[in-house]
């Protein structure tokens, strides 16, 4: 081997040795977070490995739901329509005799047992956060829980209008690309989920007001953090328009007939 040839090898060599100091050892040490971590935590970062490939994670969230949507809730969630109705009473305020609002709040008429139990199941908890309904719920045993979801499921789900707005493309098909299936693959026009409710002719603000909740995680209740993965993804005019969309169908309430007299 030549002179230049020896000279060049060895040149290479100490090119290297000094880059594997600069990026393995002085860089590292430099970071802030080095005297946290230690020498080997930072090499390990800077090579793109784990220092460690198992580690002990706190798993639990206080604030996400305990219920399973299990088939044995479908139908009235074995409970008894009868005396739901009665404990219902409490709840027309808010709710409405029949179970549509014309407030801010959800309608029950004809909304899945399973969805009414789970929620009211997570407000007893405390894994669904709201002043009045935490309170309302607190006070329930399993089996008003049950009667109340049978009760709103029986009665008839009044028929929405017909579509005063054009569904967004996020409800109809969603986006691919971002990994969000179409609002419709859940919550009815497609398919229905366990535990996912109806929304034609659900207050906007409401609707909003939720999707944001899950978006910025302020509500975790949600099985397997499903709606929270597609509220991130979604921009302020998706959830506005989404929302504006299921509240354009609006339920159509037929007149009160007249009391004789």
């Amino acid at each position: 081997m030549s002179r230049n040839a020896t000279l060049a090898v060895v040149a290479t060599g100490v090119l290297l040795a000094l880059s594997l100091l600069v990026g393995f050892v002085w860089l590292p040490m430099v970071k802030p977070d080095f005297a946290q971590g230690g020498l080997w935590d930072a090499i390990c970062r800077a090579a793109g490995v784990p220092s460690a490939w198992s580690a002990p994670s706190n798993r639990e969230d206080a604030l996400a739901s305990r219920v399973s949507m299990v088939p044995a809730l479908a139908g009235d969630a074995g409970g008894d329509a009868g005396r739901g109705g009665t404990l219902a009473q409490r709840c027309t305020m808010c709710h409405g005799a029949r179970g549509v609002s014309a407030s801010d709040v959800p309608n029950l008429a004809g909304q899945y047992s399973e969805v009414t139990y789970k929620q009211l199941v997570d407000y007893k908890d405390g894994t669904r956060r709201h002043t009045l309904m935490q309170a309302l719920a607190k006070g329930m045993s399993d089996a008003d829980i049950r009667d109340l979801a049978a009760f709103y499921a029986q009665l008839p789900r009044p028929s929405p209008a017909p579509e005063a707005v054009e569904a967004p493309q996020l409800v109809k098909v969603g986006d691919p690309l971002r990994n969000v299936p179409p609002c419709v693959s859940c919550h009815g026009g497609i398919d229905k989920k366990p535990g996912s409710p109806w929304l034609e002719g659900m207050p906007q603000a409401y609707l909003a007001a939720q999707t944001q909740a899950f978006a910025k995680g302020e509500r975790r209740n949600d099985p397997h953090g499903v709606m929270r993965n597609i509220a991130r993804q979604m921009s302020p005019e998706e959830i506005e328009a989404s929302a504006r969309y299921y509240a354009s169908r609006a339920i159509m309430i037929a007149p009160q007939p007249e009391a004789p007299r």
